[in-house]
């Protein structure tokens, strides 16, 4: 009996101890989507629901290593980035994503935690912009993260939509800015340079969200891995997204994390 090989899909991101969102996450969403993952370790965290303790980065030169040993017999259908921690990172993850010819890129600038933390140095950001940002597909930044990224607060609707125009000419391939931290309904706008979808719906009321971001991305890269349009994998990825903080058990005595292992289809 033939058994087809499921789709392959790198996650480049940190490791978090309490299992909830980073590589851990990413793993599982992969697993829900039914695309066989791989993984690049950037830092190792100690965290829980409550917060993170201790953060530790990788070797730029281990980084490397571990996307070598993957690219070179296990090469992905698409990739994502999460949390890349400082400049020598995203340098090496660049230079990598540059020479393997590596497509389908979804970046998700993970700069600061649910509960504060900072997670990227400030001098990284910069380097976020040149040499990650013209490789993507898609980057999907919160709101913070996107206000950090150009430079401005978003207050509004208009703003993430200028927000999302504004990267795209940076370089990105298309962006989709997460407005759940706005004012009223959670809004989400992605922008391809030619044409814009707007995602509206109710807040979920709850606190079990961690790990919503990494898993969001997570989802679009399994559906970009399994050959979706851009808009269509998004759109699973939000209804995903939308089930695993309904359907999410409280665990810890913290932000909960989402339910990875709710309804993909």
């Amino acid at each position: 009996m033939t058994h087809l090989s499921p789709p392959i899909a790198l996650t480049i991101a940190g490791s978090d101890s309490g299992g909830g969102a980073g590589i851990q996450g990413d793993l599982k969403t992969f697993s829900a989507f039914e695309v066989y993952g791989t993984s690049a370790v950037t830092a190792v965290t100690a965290q829980n629901t409550v917060g993170v303790r201790s953060i530790d980065a990788m070797p730029r030169a281990i980084v490397r290593a571990q996307i070598d040993a993957v690219v070179t017999d296990l090469r992905p259908n698409a990739l994502k980035t999460g949390m890349l921690m400082n400049e020598e990172i995203v340098c090496e993850v660049g230079a990598a994503i540059r020479e393997y010819g590596l497509t389908r890129y979804i970046m998700d600038p993970v700069m600061v935690s649910t509960s504060g933390d900072r997670l990227l140095d400030s001098g990284a950001e910069k380097s976020l912009l040149t040499e990650l940002l013209p490789h993507t597909t898609l980057i999907t930044p919160n709101l913070d993260e996107a206000a950090l990224l150009v430079g401005q607060p978003l207050q509004s609707i208009e703003d993430l939509q200028a927000a999302s125009r504004n990267l795209v000419e940076r370089g990105a391939g298309a962006a989709l800015i997460k407005g759940g931290h706005l004012e009223g309904e959670a809004i989400d706008i992605l922008w391809d340079g030619s044409e814009e979808w707007i995602w509206r719906r109710p807040k979920i009321n709850t606190t079990r969200t961690h790990g919503t971001g990494c898993a969001l991305s997570a989802a679009i890269t399994a559906g970009l891995a399994h050959g979706k349009d851009l808009s269509d994998a998004v759109n699973r990825a939000i209804e995903f997204v939308v089930r695993a903080i309904q359907t999410a058990p409280q665990l810890g005595s913290g932000t909960a994390p989402v339910n990875h292992s709710a309804d993909a289809n």
